[in-house]
């Protein structure tokens, strides 16, 4: 057998011997103060001598944190020591031990059980045994033992054991044990330790297992997490890829505060790839035996409300990091368009189309009306052998004010202000600074119509030198500045009607029409002595019209509640250039094309379960679109979807994207999905999954086709127990929440 077919036996008998935990943030639940001993039943007696009091019948006795269910109990009234027979449940601080006889000490919490079952409430899990004995608040042994998530009593797994011993919140072991389905053995284990854990423990996590045909080979990861404190932990991730060699990454987490907390993760590789690199997006200036790296740094400090601090660091060795390890990797994995989570945070998806790579330090202060930001920003281009030219802004400070009446009276003023330092090493660099206040003074006429006039004055200064690159001309570097002014003015109206349809859930239908034209004009400006990292401002004389068309219904439920949908809402828009109208043609080859694309944006939602979006440009100078993206998501009660999307933008992008969802019984899914390059006629990627789910247990099998590599991925999942694998690329780590 070859040295990596053992590793791949090894990991495999890893995933059912060792153990793993759930990172979760918090601490257990506190124990309940302690409190008196109540007894309830049909018949109470006492007896003196022995000091003994005996329940009979439907007997419910409250103890510190929990009860006790028989029907019948002794109950010695010193050392609270109690026999129960018959139907006997326990509850203690949640567990639930039952049999038809127990011996339990209600103060100590410890006892033992015949013929028993414990249910671990907090992650699901039943324990069955010939005898159980309670050795403490959290802990039990049992002999002859059985151990599942699974409902009812022929569960789908199980676990047995001659011996087993649990502490709840801990872990679990199994002595001359097997691993049975449907109460068949299918697996003998002569020593197994199993995770009872709800909270954050140290220990492994599950094992990642997938095979990558051409880029990576097989790719096996245990990570280890370690809960270092209540403010910190740590997960190091090792990492084997045949095809590439051992990847180790570590993860810390610290969380200081509720206003204090950050992530930073770093990896490292000892590349010995000797595969081919023909399908790379450029040509490498290495071929094999490549120290690769990445890593990020994400700290938020909060002062006080609206003042804080944001870091968000990120570097990679190289511009073929995320092309080589696009399948999975750290920065995949923690992906988040939003703010929720907030050890989530990575803002980029780390794929094989990443352009750029930004790194990002900020310090915001937020006021009701105003806004002040200092940042630096580093970018590396992946697109570029060199970074030389890559402008870097070292700092950026900007203020700004929202739109706002101007000391209590009808006219409104709002204002954006920026310097910026930018900094590269081949090019211009230099001072840019920048301010823009606006006054505008919106006139409404009744419910006819508002007219919203504006002006601006802008003023931009800079002052740069030019770093020149070896062997380059010399050239000067470059100072001056610019100032105009814009004038604009906005004038719109609605018009509605509500139309009475008396649906059975749709009551009203809401038709609103709003028509908007707006004009705005800037005087030519000179500017020929700007760096290029000031942005050129052209002349403007352009009418822009618009009708948006939104139809609102109000909806009834069943118990008479109104809510309302926007299920239409299409915008058809146009500008017309009265500068290029009266262009004058003398010694032109062109004729005038005053009138601009027409945009078109709309949302179609009428139900629940369909949604239909596009945007369009339709060029009517010459006759065609020149962008068009569709995307259409239905769905059903069922858990059946269909997603499908189509974005062209002319001579740039043509792609086709269709992901399916198929619900072919109550357990058992089909996934399908395709994208295509229409544009250079090749797919990029397609998908086949198919996935099977039952109470407490769950098989996933999936099959990708990129352009560059083919995976095959199994996962195979005992809930409450661990998960082996990964459905997808793009699928976020379960063992730990936040």
């Amino acid at each position: 057998m070859k040295k990596r077919d053992l590793i791949v036996c090894a990991c495999f008998l890893l995933v059912v011997f060792f153990l793993h935990t759930d990172g979760a943030w918090g601490m257990p639940d506190k124990t309940p103060p302690k409190g008196p001993i109540d007894i309830e039943a049909d018949n109470i007696s006492y007896d003196s001598e022995r000091e003994v009091y005996r329940a009979v019948g439907n007997v419910f006795i409250t103890f510190s944190g929990g009860y006790l269910k028989a029907d019948r109990v002794e109950l010695h009234k010193v050392t609270k020591d109690a026999l129960a027979e018959g139907n006997v449940i326990i509850e203690s601080d949640r567990d639930t031990l039952t049999g038809q006889s127990i011996q339990f000490n209600l103060e100590t919490k410890k006892g033992t059980v015949n013929d028993g079952t414990l249910f671990i409430s907090k992650n699901h899990f039943y324990l069955r045994g010939k005898e159980i004995e309670k050795q403490g608040e959290n802990t039990y042994s049992l002999k002859d033992a059985r151990a599942t998530t699974c409902d009812g009593d022929r569960p789908d797994w199980q676990f047995t054991g001659s011996e087993v011993d649990v502490t709840v919140d801990g872990y679990g072991t199994v002595k001359h044990g097997t691993f049975q389905i449907s109460n068949f053995p299918v697996l003998y284990l002569p020593y197994m330790v199993f995770p009872a854990k709800t909270t954050r423990q140290t220990g492994l996590l599950y094992p990642r297992i997938a095979l990558s045909r051409d880029k990576l080979g097989w790719d096996l990861g245990i990570p280890f997490y370690w809960a270092i404190s209540d403010s910190a932990d740590a997960t190091f991730y090792q990492r084997y890829m045949d095809k590439r060699g051992f990847q180790e990454g570590v993860e810390f987490r610290y969380f200081f505060s509720e206003h204090s907390f950050g992530t930073f993760y770093g990896d490292f590789l000892d590349d010995s790839f000797r595969g081919g690199f023909e399908g790379d997006s450029m040509s490498r200036d290495w071929r094999e035996d490549q120290e690769r790296w990445s890593y990020y740094w994400n700290h938020e400090t909060t002062f006080s409300p609206g003042f804080y601090l944001r870091t968000d660091l990120v570097k990679v060795s190289d511009n073929w990091y995320f092309e080589d390890f696009d399948s999975s990797n750290y920065y995949l994995d923690n992906y988040a368009e939003g703010e929720e989570r907030r050890f989530k945070k990575v803002s980029f998806e780390g794929d094989k189309s990443l352009a750029s790579l930004e790194s990002r330090a900020r310090l915001v202060k937020d006021w009701d009306l105003f806004n002040l930001t200092a940042l630096v920003q580093y970018t590396d281009d992946l697109q570029d052998y060199s970074n030389d030219t890559t402008l870097q802004r070292y700092p950026e400070i900007t203020f700004s004010a929202i739109k706002q009446p101007l000391f209590g009276s009808p006219l409104h003023f709002e204002m954006e202000s920026s310097y910026d330092y930018y900094y590269r090493d081949t090019g211009y660099r230099g001072h840019y600074a920048d301010l823009y206040p606006q006054f505008s003074l919106p006139l409404r006429y009744g419910d006819y119509f508002e007219f919203t006039p504006s002006v601006g004055v802008r003023e931009t200064t800079w002052d740069s030198i030019y770093s020149e690159a070896a062997g380059a001309t010399p050239q000067e570097g470059r100072r001056g500045s610019r100032e105009y002014y814009s004038l604009g003015a906005t004038v719109s109206s609605e018009i509605h009607r509500i139309f009475d349809v008396g649906g059975e859930r749709v009551d009203r239908i809401r038709h609103g029409v709003r028509p908007e034209i707006s004009y705005s004009y800037i005087p030519h400006v000179y500017q020929d002595d700007r760096a290029d990292f000031v942005t050129a401002v052209g002349e403007a004389n352009i009418v822009t019209y618009a009708l948006t068309n939104t139809l609102t219904s109000r909806l009834v439920s069943d118990e008479g509640e109104i809510s309302y949908r926007e299920f239409l809402n299409l915008k058809l828009s146009q500008s017309y250039d009265i500068r290029e109208a009266r262009r004058n043609l003398t010694g032109s080859t062109t004729e005038r094309r005053p009138f601009g694309n027409v945009v078109i944006d709309g949302t179609i939602n009428p139900f629940q379960y369909l949604t239909f979006d596009a945007d369009a440009q339709y060029d009517v100078n010459a006759g065609e679109w020149e962008v068009t993206n569709y995307s259409m998501a239905a769905s059903d009660w069922r858990g059946d979807s269909v997603t499908a999307e189509y974005r062209y933008t002319k001579d740039s992008v043509e792609e086709i994207n269709i992901a399916l969802k198929a619900k072919l019984t109550e357990s058992l899914d089909a996934t399908y999905t395709y994208r295509r390059n229409e544009l250079n006629d090749k797919y990029l990627e397609t998908i086949y999954g198919i996935n099977y789910e039952s109470q407490c247990w769950g098989v996933a099998a999936t099959y990708s086709d990129t352009d560059d590599d083919r995976r095959y991925m199994l996962v195979f999942s005992l809930y409450g127990i661990g998960k082996v694998g990964k459905v997808s690329k793009k699928s976020a780590r379960t063992w730990r929440n936040e």
